[in-house]
């Protein structure tokens, strides 16, 4: 299959243009507004006065959390995109997951990470190199218009967008408990909500589970993804979504997440901070869901401002919860910058 675009996207016009091109400034000004709102209400001379002792070992352990998450999530997207039939061992998959979550810190691009990685996998090949790069360096440069790209293009992206749902779906299940677990400190009807949560993840999960299983739902759905010429499509979709497979995936999900909840915690002791796990169950994965907003550069900002007025409710010192989120997006920064070996190596 060509991976050349059958047609090339109109060029928006008038003030969609302008409000494109001021987007990413727009976003870099809500961040640096929303830091110093966080920030702002910290007594840095009393902060420094009080003789913290930052202990770097538990910085380390951060990373190496965060990297292990990155690490999981590109081994789940790679045998997501194989079952699919595209070619590249895991390794390379896991090494472009680690360029987009790259892309996703800020990098000046026009795409991002999902993006980026969903358009050069379609160029791996059996070598596990990419082919016909000067296609690959036009396709990353120009808008994607998936109702006029090919059918492995638009299939790549289908796959992505099936990693993705299993991460959103890990993040609420892992959010569902912590609100069971630690609700209740929020509001009275915070345990109840925790409740809702988990039932509609689980239902949503069983309809799918059945839609796959039932032969005459499943041929309807081969019979959708035949039309929308993604005919591979549904081993992707088995592996994510099957019984007993939905199981699996669930548990791994929540297993990614964690590390994501253990890297903040071991930040907030870095600086003799603690928290209890649920409330960083809670206030996480509600974070998770504010970062799909394109409302600042990779969570800066919008971090430090949620996660300190949650954790307060438990206690914890903001100015603390805002110096350890601030190392937290410091170290995510790191932890992903093997990902730059990737693209300076496609250069």
């Amino acid at each position: 299959m060509s991976s050349i675009p059958q047609s090339t996207p109109k060029t928006p016009s008038g003030w969609k243009s302008m409000l494109k091109r001021a987007w990413p400034t727009i976003r870099i000004l809500l961040s640096i507004a929303l830091l110093w709102k966080a920030t702002s209400g910290i007594d840095w001379h009393t902060l420094l006065d009080s003789e913290i002792k930052m202990e770097p070992a538990w910085l380390i352990a951060a990373a190496l959390a965060i990297c292990s998450a990155f690490i999981c999530g590109g081994l789940r997207w790679g045998f997501i995109m194989r079952s699919a039939g595209f070619q590249g061992s895991l390794k390379s998959y896991v090494a472009l997951y680690f360029a987009g979550g790259l892309i996703n810190q800020g990098l000046p691009s026009t795409l991002g990470g999902d993006s980026y990685r969903a358009i050069t996998a379609t160029h791996f090949t059996d070598s596990d190199k990419l082919s016909s790069t000067k296609e690959l360096d036009e396709e990353l440069h120009h808008a994607v218009d998936l109702g006029h790209a090919t059918p492995k293009l638009r299939l790549s992206f289908a796959m992505t967008l099936v990693d993705r749902l299993l991460g959103l779906a890990g993040n609420n299940l892992l959010g569902g408990i912590g609100l069971i677990l630690g609700g209740a400190t929020i509001a009275t009807w915070g345990q109840d909500l925790g409740y809702a949560v988990m039932c509609i993840m689980i239902l949503a999960g069983t309809i799918i589970a059945l839609i796959l299983a039932w032969p005459k739902t499943r041929e309807l759905l081969q019979k959708l993804l035949d039309r929308l010429q993604m005919n591979n499509a549904m081993p992707g979709i088995q592996l994510a979504f099957s019984w007993p497979m939905n199981i699996a995936q669930a548990l791994f999900g929540v297993a990614i997440h964690s590390c994501i909840i253990l890297a903040f915690s071991f930040c907030l002791r870095a600086y003799g901070a603690e928290a209890p796990i649920s409330s960083l169950m809670i206030g996480l994965p509600a974070l998770s869901l504010l970062l799909m907003l394109p409302i600042s550069i990779s969570g800066w900002g919008l971090r430090e401002a949620t996660l300190s007025s949650v954790l307060a409710l438990w206690g914890v010192n903001p100015s603390l919860t805002v110096l350890a989120s601030i190392s937290y997006g410091a170290i995510t920064v790191l932890s992903v910058l093997p990902g730059a070996y990737f693209l300076l190596k496609r250069k």
